[in-house]
């Protein structure tokens, strides 16, 4: 009787530490996406690479031939998400914000580089940039523009040497993002990355991505750990 006392003691302290922890979580307004091994109800669009969980990590991975591919979550407005981050040598990837998923017959987004309507399904807008080129933690117009929104912004200042120097090459890098109203910023292992205003993309989706290669190159991985979001207020 003792020894199942002290047992229904101990499961009854392990369970109130754990009930602890996630009213803590709640009570900050984060949610721990891909913590439970699923895909947190994203959508796999625009390409054909592979995405998986393995032990909270999400692992996106390309395909032979594959254009660019999104795991998209949302839509969302104001938010911050917080995650690390580590990519292949060869791989450049990013997480869209506030982006846009092509529909059949829409007309070419405004502002397109080119002016042609998008294909169905692809996903387009504001993309923060994981490179081991110096752009890391910059904002591309992704399928849309096509150019970086430190310039288009005229915000390139930011992109000091600190800030091309944050990502760190075979590591796990921490993004922190934040977009409130107009305002974008972005940090990089603490290092203030992108701070900019644009009012075109009030409300959109998260997406993973995983680049496209050549066809023969590859494969190669992209991973995400400690993903967190919070609406923000």
């Amino acid at each position: 009787m003792k020894t199942r006392l002290i047992a229904s003691l101990s499961t009854a302290a392990l369970l109130s530490v754990t009930l602890f922890s996630l009213h803590a979580e709640e009570k900050g307004g984060w949610q721990k996406w891909f913590a439970d091994g699923t895909l947190s109800g994203g959508q796999v669009i625009s390409g054909q690479a592979s995405y998986k969980v393995e032990d909270g990590v999400l692992v996106g991975t390309t395909v032979d031939g594959s254009p660019n591919t999104f795991l998209a979550i949302g839509p969302f407005k104001d938010f911050e998400l917080e995650f690390e981050v580590k990519v292949d040598d060869e791989l450049n990837s990013g997480v869209q914000v506030r982006s846009h998923i092509a529909k059949e017959g829409d007309p070419a987004p405004e502002g397109s580089k080119n002016g042609k309507p998008l294909p169905a399904g692809r996903l387009y807008g504001p993309q923060c940039e994981i490179a081991i080129n110096g752009t890391a933690g910059d904002f591309y117009d992704e399928a849309r523009r096509g150019t970086w929104w430190s310039i288009l912004t005229k915000t390139e200042s930011v992109r000091s040497d600190a800030a091309k120097a944050a990502f760190k090459k075979g590591e796990w890098n921490r993004y922190r993002i934040v977009v409130k109203g107009d305002h974008y910023q972005s940090f990089v292992n603490g290092v203030p990355t992108a701070d900019f205003t644009q009012p075109g993309d009030p409300e959109g989706h998260i997406g993973f991505q995983v680049h496209g290669i050549k066809k023969g190159a590859g494969p190669y991985s992209v991973r995400w750990r400690n993903v967190k979001f919070r609406a923000a207020k």
